[in-house]
């Protein structure tokens, strides 16, 4: 990742940023836009020639608009003119971002910050710089960006380092997310993410991991995972992983759904919709990196994160249409959609949990329908919970990251289609809104934690077909910057 560090002087000036603003049309004037005064003082006769190019560039000041002057010969030999929209966290990042694509081919680049900047502003600077210079490639042709380092012009440097360690710290679980994520299927099998799991977790003191295979999930009955996984030669797990501080008052379980790759099994998917399959793990990485980061920020809340990890497979041991399934506890569920398979390794995790773990919250991530995108959208997760303090929490924590989510509701109407004549539950119903069946169907494990309860159906925003803002064009690691936001601020 990039080398950013916070300086009173600057120490080279390659290029030199300095960021702009809007001018609030109440105030009168021709000009739409202005330099925002600096901290630390350009070199002689930069301000005034910034000043001068802001008009002459016809800059609006926007969050994330950039323009560039050469000046050979002079130092800086490049200015870049940065909008920062209204100074607020998200324009920062959108700013970040956009100056991390920009400079793309830099090497070093100085920013020039306003006086007085907030740690928000920081923070969101720091996240859109590390999270757009992203970069998944399985091939060395192209190459990462040529960017390395960019220093920070402020007052007090010292005030900001823990800022940014922060905001690394974010960026960096959030690139593992999507790391895990854009990782072929042909690579990524339950055992092979349970072991990347594994050698993160070995850097950071204090984290427990233990890891089941096909044997102790067939001994202690979770019978959902060990379905979705039958069919496949690269057996389930269920990886489970604890951060406990002393100073912990409140238990949170995270669970995220874990299909390596998910071809609907008996239920065939077309091609179009299986190609991008490997990114069915998404709620797995997420909730893991959110994980990794609590650990490594030293967040003083109880953390237990379980992933049931398998592959949706076909084969003559996949699960049928029609079988009923036995889950952890004993729920029985009927399934005739083997492609709605993340329930059922979920409501093995959700009963164990409930069962075994007590804790005081359970929020579950998961790549769970396509009705998410139908009902929102690309960029926006399904938020379902009857808990509203719970819910409007984490909604808090969603929008500070940068991230998006909506409420939906629990439909009680939508309950009787779950009935099933010869099981328990029924997991695929074909009435009511997909999404929110599903979330539903979830509930029926929660047992005396229904109130305790979130579940964000992330689908569609787990990928993007293109570079957006701090996204990159694949997995954009949906959640971790929104669970650590959350995390960080459980009572």
């Amino acid at each position: 990742m990039l080398a950013i560090r916070p300086l009173a002087e600057p120490e080279r000036l390659d290029v030199l940023v300095l960021p702009v603003r809007p001018i609030d049309p109440a105030a009168g004037g021709d000009a739409s836009a202005e330099l925002v005064p600096a901290a630390v003082t350009p070199p002689d006769g930069t301000t005034e020639e910034a000043a001068a190019l802001v008009p002459a560039a016809r800059l609006s000041g926007r969050a994330g608009e950039i323009s560039t002057q050469l000046r050979p010969g002079l130092s800086p030999g490049r200015l870049v003119l940065l909008g920062i929209g209204d100074g607020g966290e998200s324009s920062w990042r959108a700013a970040g971002a956009a100056l991390a694509r920009s400079a793309a081919d830099e090497t070093h680049i100085t920013i020039a910050l306003p006086a007085e900047v907030p740690p928000a502003a920081i923070r969101g600077l720091t996240e859109g710089l590390l999270l757009a210079s992203y970069r998944f490639r399985l091939t060395d042709a192209g190459g990462p960006p040529a960017l390395g380092s960019v220093d920070l012009l402020v007052a007090d440097p010292a005030a900001h380092e823990d800022t940014i360690a922060t905001a690394r710290t974010t960026a960096a679980m959030t690139r593992l997310a999507r790391d895990l994520t854009n990782t072929p299927s042909s690579v990524k099998t339950p055992q092979w993410f349970a072991d990347q799991v594994t050698t993160v977790a070995a850097d950071l003191p204090g984290l427990r991991l233990t890891v089941r295979g096909p044997a102790e999930l067939a001994a202690e009955g979770f019978g959902g995972i060990l379905a979705v996984g039958g069919g496949s030669a690269s057996g389930p797990r269920l990886l489970e992983m604890e951060w406990h501080p002393a100073d912990a008052r409140t238990h949170v379980v995270l669970i995220g759904k874990g299909i390596t790759f998910d071809t609907g099994g008996i239920s065939i998917k077309p091609v179009p919709a299986m190609k991008l399959m490997r990114k069915d793990m998404a709620g797995a990485a997420a909730v893991v990196a959110a994980t990794l980061g609590a650990a490594a920020l030293r967040l003083p809340v109880r953390v237990t994160t379980l992933t049931p990890l398998a592959e949706n497979m076909v084969s003559g041991s996949a699960f049928r249409p029609g079988d009923v399934i036995r889950h952890y506890g004993g729920t029985t569920s009927e399934t005739t959609n083997s492609d709605a398979e993340g329930r059922l390794v979920l409501a093995d995790a959700l009963a164990y949990a409930v069962r075994q773990l007590k804790p005081d919250l359970i929020v579950d991530l998961a790549t769970l329908t396509g009705a998410n995108a139908v009902a929102l959208g690309k960029r926006t997760a399904a938020l379902y919970s009857e808990n509203d303090d719970l819910a409007a929490d984490v909604l808090a924590a969603v929008e500070a990251a940068g991230e998006a989510a909506w409420r939906m509701p629990l439909h009680s109407d939508y309950v009787e289609y779950l009935g099933s004549e010869i099981a328990d539950l029924y997991s695929a119903p074909t009435q009511g809104a997909g999404s929110v069946t599903a979330a539903l169907y979830l509930r029926e494990f929660t047992g005396d934690l229904r109130d305790r309860w979130l579940h964000l159906d992330m689908s569609a925003p787990s990928w993007a077909d293109g570079d957006q803002a701090e996204l990159s064009r694949g997995a954009t690691g949906w959640g971790v910057r929104s669970l650590l936001r959350w995390l960080a601020a459980v009572d």
